[in-house]
Formats: structure tokens, sequence, C-alpha cells
């Protein structure tokens, strides 16, 4: 397969536009037009329709793109690899994580890990499930850490590694603190709930769909968890959390806890690793040794 001619077919593909690949490619429209043109008729199959002013792609179109973001993903990484060995660098370990395992798990983890191999390059980049799998589908990160219901990622490997309560949380003094309530009272109060892509949201909006009952007022919209619970101690809006997060602000008494009636919420830490990395990096592996040796997962 011609891989200037995929290259080109996958940044029209990303910007969804034959002018504006052209204009990040810096040549010509006709020059991006002939080499889609000539991809096609090596592949035999019909990749990209007009669409208005744009274009759409075809199923074949849609499973090359993604074959072929993973092709180039895999080409930068390698070469940045081989920099590293020319420049005589030790290799870094980079991870990515949801907010929870970020602020609760890996500081222990990683301080562990350090005073072993202190010389080892880290970088942990935070961010909400969407980000952290595209960050690690992207060969921008080795491993990744996310809190999610059970679910299926064809391109990664899950490992389980513990499993993490979830309350509700009210301000100190709400009608509701101390108290048990049915999950339909409980939805009436206005929510503080994060942003698309959050595992806490997807917890809640599955929850009352599994119920039967109407998703929650949102009171505030957060991007971050850390920003919720502090509006919550500030004595507004209601909210689910991860126990990890809220013990100690319940223990110091600034916020209340509610318990639902009938409802008892637990989710799943996995460690992802993406399938096409059959031979872990030495210091993955010294990571998860690492990991393994504080006992804090099954």
């Amino acid at each position: 397969m011609n891989l200037h001619a995929l290259r080109i077919f996958t940044t029209v593909a990303y910007n969804q536009s034959v002018t504006e690949a052209a204009k990040v490619l810096s040549i010509s429209q006709p020059a991006v037009t002939i080499q889609i043109r000539n991809l096609e008729k090596e592949t035999g199959l019909k990749l990209i329709e007009t669409e208005g002013r744009g274009i759409k792609l075809t199923a074949a179109g849609e499973f090359l793109f993604k074959q072929a973001e993973n092709l180039f993903d895999m080409e930068k990484e390698i070469e940045n690899k081989l920099v590293q060995f020319k420049n005589g660098e030790l290799e870094k370990l980079r991870i990515s994580s949801t907010y929870l395992p970020a602020n609760f798990l890996l500081p222990t983890w990683l301080a562990k890990f350090k005073k072993q191999f202190p010389l080892v390059k880290v970088d942990l980049y935070s961010g909400n499930s969407n980000q952290v799998i595209e960050k690690l589908l992207h060969y921008q990160t080795d491993i990744a850490f996310v809190v999610k219901e059970e679910w299926r990622e064809p391109d990664l490997n899950l490992h389980h590694l513990m499993d993490i309560d979830f309350w509700f949380i009210v301000p100190r003094g709400h009608k509701y603190d101390g108290k048990e309530v049915l999950l339909s009272e409980l939805l009436q109060e206005p929510f503080l709930i994060r942003e698309e892509g959050s595992s806490t949201r997807e917890i809640l909006f599955s929850l009352c769909q599994i119920h039967g009952v109407t998703t929650p007022h949102i009171g505030l919209q957060f991007h971050g968890l850390n920003e919720s619970i502090h509006a919550v101690i500030a004595g507004y809006g209601t909210m689910l959390a991860p126990s990890l997060a809220v013990e100690q602000h319940l223990e110091r008494k600034e916020i209340g806890r509610v318990k639902v009636t009938g409802i008892n919420i637990t989710r799943p830490v996995y460690l992802c690793i993406r399938k096409r990395d059959k031979e872990l990096s030495t210091n993955i592996k010294h990571f998860l040794q690492s990991i393994k040796e504080t006992r804090l997962f099954d």
C-alpha cells in the first residue's frame, strides 16, 4: 500500500475536508484528490464520499482511517524511542489515569517505584475515562488506569486491580444528611455532575436508567472531581462520589452522607495495556511489580 497516499487520506479523514487537508499538508487540492483516487484504485474500494461542502467516510474508509491512525501513531512512537536511544536517555514511563487512581492510588505506587528506580522519568496525565483511553490507544502513554463499569475495548487488555465504593454526599446539615432515602427522593435535589466522558457521570446516569427514574436536575457541572466535592463542602448540591475521595471529609464532618435504599455502588479499577504491545518494557514490568508489592489489590 502506498503510505504517502495513506498519510494524505488520513489527514483528509481527520479534517473531514480536502481543502483543510491541503492547507495542513501545504499541497494543492487537486494533488490531494489525485492521491485519494490512487488509494481507492489500489484498494478497489470507495473510501470517501462528498457531503455538502465537506466529505464523509464510507464504512471501508472508517476502517482504514482507524487502522492508519494506529499505524502512524506507532511510527511516531518508534521515532521517539530511537531518539531516546540516540541521546542515551533512559526510557520514560508514561501513564494516563482517571482522577481517582491518579490522586489516591498512584502517588503511593509511584513513590515506591521511584525509590527503587530513581533515574526513570515518569509522566502522569490525568483526565476523564475517554481522554485517558485515547491517550493510550494513540501511543501518547504506555499504560492507563481507569475506574469504569464492565466494558470491552477490543484493542486493550484489561486487568482488574481492586473495587471502590461510591457514596452519595450532601452538605453538612442537609435534610438527608445521615438518613436513608429512596433514589427517586434524592434525585429531586440539585446535583453536581461531572463532564461527559467521566466514569462518575456514567455511573449515575446508568443507575437512573436501571431503576427507571428520571435523571437529576443538573445544578452545576464541573470538569473535575475535586471542584465538585468542594462545592458540596461549601454548602451546595448533592453528588455521587468515590469513597476514597470523600471519606476524610466525612470524618472531619465537612460533608454528610446519604444512604439510598437498596443501592450499593461498587466499581472496579482497571489497568489497561494495548494488545499490540506483545512485550512490555522493563520499566512497565518493574512498575507493575512495585504495585503488586504494595498489596493494595487482589
